[in-house]
C-alpha cells in the first residue's frame, strides 16, 4: 500500500522548510517554529490540516506586518530551489498563508499578486476562494483577468478556483445556484493551448452540469464542432450527462440511435463470485448500417444498508461499419480498494447501449 501523502509533511522535511526560510529571514526561530508545529497532535493530523498548521505558524514567527511577511515568502521563493523539488508541498503552505492572513481589504493588491505568483509553484486554487466568497464580483473581475495570462498556471487558475464543487474545499453554492459569472472565463479559456488549463475547463463544466444540465446541453451545442480543443473539452465536460443517458448530449456526439444497435449474447461467466474475484461477462453488438456506438455498463453495488447504487462505467466508443458484428468480453473487479469496500448480496449488472439499457443480469457476491 502507497505511503500516505501526509507522511510527506514529516520533522526532517519541516526542518529542512523551517531552514529555508531561515537562510533569507535569519530572524526565523527555527526550533520554536518545530517545537509549535510538530507537536503531540501533529500524527493525528491529514494532510490538509498539517498544512494548515505549518500556515498558522508561519503567521506566528514571521513579521506581524503581513506586507512583510509577503516579502519574505517571495524571496524564499525567489532565492531558494525547494519549491521545484517533486515532493514540495510547502509552496502550497504559501497560497494557504495569503487565504488565512490576506483576507483584509487593504492587502487585496498584495494577496492578488501573490496568489498570482505562488499558484505558479503550487496552485492556489482553494485559496482564491474565501475571496469569492466574500468578493464576488471583484475576485470574479481578477479571476477573468487571469484567464488571460501568458502562464498556463495562472490561467487554470482561473477556472480552477471558480469551480462549484472543487474537491477537498467549500462549495461555490452562490454559483451552484447561478454559474453565468463563471461562464466569460471559460469562453475565454475553451480553445486554450494548454491540456492542463483544458482539463480544468471541462471539470468546471461537468460540476455544472450537475446543477444546470440544461445550461451545459447549451453550451455543447454551441461550442462542439468549432475547435479540436474546444471539442475535448466538450466530451470530457459531458462526461456526467452522457453516464445519465442524457439524449439531447448524446445526439451532440452522434450516439443518438439506439434502434440501430442489435445486442445478443449478453452472459457472466460466473453467476456467484467471492469479494477479491474478477466478474467476466460478454456480449456481441451488430449493426445493418455504419453506427457510432457508446458502450457501458452499470454495475448495481450491494451496500452496507443492504440497498443498492449504481456505478457506471464505460466499454468503448467505436464506429462500427455496415453490416459489422464485435463481441466483447470484460472484466471487472470486486477486490476491495480505498475508494470502494464491497459487500456480499446480490448485485447486477445492466449492458447499456447508446444511453440505453439493454439487458440485466444478476449475480451473487459472496464474503472471501
Amino acid at each position: 500500500m502507497a505511503e500516505p501523502l501526509k507522511n510527506m509533511l514529516n520533522s526532517k522535511s519541516v526542518r529542512e522548510f523551517a531552514l529555508t526560510i531561515q537562510s533569507v529571514y535569519p530572524q526565523f526561530p527555527v526550533e520554536e517554529f518545530l517545537k509549535s508545529t510538530i507537536d503531540k497532535t501533529w500524527d493525528d493530523l491529514e494532510l490538509k490540516a498539517r498544512g494548515r498548521k505549518i500556515t498558522m505558524n508561519l503567521g506566528k514567527y514571521l513579521p506581524q506586518d503581513y506586507k512583510k511577511a509577503i516579502g519574505i515568502i517571495n524571496d524564499v521563493l525567489d532565492k531558494s530551489d525547494f519549491a521545484e523539488k517533486s515532493d514540495a508541498f510547502f509552496p502550497f503552505c504559501f497560497c494557504d498563508f495569503v487565504e488565512v492572513f490576506g483576507q483584509d481589504e487593504k492587502h487585496w493588491d498584495i494577496s492578488m499578486k501573490a496568489l498570482e505568483k505562488y499558484t505558479q509553484y503550487s496552485s492556489s486554487e482553494w485559496a482564491v476562494r474565501p475571496f469569492i466568497m466574500n468578493h464576488e464580483k471583484r475576485m470574479m473581475e481578477q479571476m477573468y483577468a487571469w484567464s488571460k495570462h501568458k502562464n498556463e498556471h495562472v490561467r487554470r487558475l482561473s477556472s480552477e478556483g471558480c469551480r462549484p464543487a472543487l474537491p477537498w474545499t467549500s462549495a461555490l453554492n452562490s454559483f451552484k445556484k447561478d454559474p453565468t459569472p463563471i461562464l466569460p472565463i471559460l469562453e475565454q479559456l475553451k480553445t486554450d493551448p494548454s491540456l492542463y488549463v483544458r482539463k480544468s475547463v471541462a471539470n468546471n463544466i461537468n460540476d455544472i452540469s450537475k446543477t444546470h444540465p440544461e445550461l451545459v446541453t447549451k453550451l455543447a451545442k454551441k461550442w462542439y464542432g468549432k475547435h479540436e480543443h474546444t471539442d475535448w473539452i466538450v466530451k470530457h465536460a459531458c462526461r456526467t450527462l452522457l453516464k445519465q443517458g442524457n439524449r439531447d448530449v448524446l445526439a451532440i456526439f452522434g450516439y443518438d440511435d439506439v434502434n440501430a444497435v442489435d445486442v445478443t449474447d449478453f452472459k457472466l461467466e460466473k453467476k456467484s463470485i467471492s469479494i477479491g474475484d474478477d466478474l467476466t461477462f460478454s456480449f456481441t453488438v451488430s449493426v445493418k448500417e455504419a453506427t457510432k456506438v457508446r458502450l457501458e455498463y452499470g454495475i448495481d453495488y450491494v451496500k452496507s444498508t443492504g440497498k443498492r447504487n449504481r456505478k457506471i462505467f464505460q466499454i468503448s466508443e467505436p464506429t462500427l461499419k455496415a453490416n459489422e458484428k464485435k463481441t466483447y468480453t470484460k472484466k471487472h473487479s470486486f477486490e476491495d480498494v480505498s475508494t470502494r469496500k464491497h459487500y456480499p448480496g446480490i448485485h447486477s449488472i445492466t449492458l447499456i447501449v447508446n444511453g440505453a439499457e439493454r439487458g440485466t443480469l444478476d449475480f451473487k457476491l459472496n464474503a472471501q
